[in-house]
């Protein structure tokens, strides 16, 4: 006699609510713990991180100051809140993973895995390609294009600071578009042919958010706007992949039980 295989969940048993929440509230405890203790170390190492993110201004010969004596001291805190976001991610998504797949089939578990991995990443490309490649152009084109050349080029630490976390928001989730659509395609909510009806929407929202995110000026916006329209190419190809994938999975599985009922009817 065979036994039965069974490709469930892991955990295949009933979990009462109150477990449930007190799951949860475990994996929200590590998280915040994992957190704030990267908010701790960053806030301590805050000068030397803030430092190097001034590097590109003062490269061109500008100067970053601070003009409230409780400037800087709120400026560290929301840098150390920012990159406790940033760094603790993966901790954070991993908290999230492990309260949720016990309750997934292990297929289920092999589909989710490379996003979730994908994930960090492609987020840390983005903010790489800002710091590296946008800011240093946005901070040199706005300041020598629209101010006179007898003002004094100086920087207040708050106001970059922010336009610095506009930047990193704007590249960073600008290339998760691949991991999502394809994530969409991967489950079935969303299909290739269906992108492909909807390339010109794309297109258009993509330099509206380009527009919306990034500074007033043509090369910022067509450096966020360009690869939101690369990735939204690459996920239809990457769709393309999966579906066809599935469709020989799908047509070995009907295969199979075809011989299957043919033997059992032989």
């Amino acid at each position: 006699m065979t036994q039965a295989t069974h490709d469930g969940p892991e955990d295949d048993k009933p979990m009462p609510l109150l477990d449930h929440l007190i799951e949860l509230r475990k994996r929200l405890i590590y998280a915040l713990v994992g957190f704030f203790l990267v908010f701790f170390v960053t806030f301590y190492f805050a000068k030397p991180i803030f430092s190097f993110l001034i590097q590109p201004a003062l490269a061109d010969g500008y100067k970053v100051i601070v003009l409230d004596i409780f400037e800087f001291f709120f400026v560290t805190v929301k840098l150390s809140a920012f990159v406790s976001l940033i760094v603790g991610f993966p901790l954070i998504a991993t908290q999230i993973w492990l309260f949720v797949a016990p309750g997934l089939y292990r297929h289920e578990k092999r589909a989710f895995l490379p996003f979730l991995v994908a994930t960090p990443f492609m987020f840390y490309a983005g903010c790489a390609l800002m710091y590296y490649v946008v800011l240093p152009y946005v901070i040199n084109f706005m300041l020598t294009q629209y101010a006179p050349p007898d003002i004094e080029k100086t920087l207040r630490s708050s106001d970059y600071l922010e336009r610095i976390l506009q930047l990193v928001f704007a590249f960073g989730f600008a290339f998760e578009v691949p991991v999502l659509l394809t994530l969409l395609i991967k489950v079935g909510i969303a299909t290739t042919e269906g992108l492909r009806a909807k390339r010109r929407y794309a297109i258009v929202i993509a330099f509206v958010v380009a527009a919306v995110l990034t500074p007033p000026d043509v090369v910022s916006q067509l450096a966020l706007a360009i690869p939101l329209i690369g990735f939204y190419e690459i996920s239809i190809l990457i769709g393309v992949w999966i579906e066809k994938k599935r469709d020989a999975e799908d047509k070995k599985a009907e295969e199979e039980e075809k011989k299957a009922e043919e033997a059992a009817g032989g």
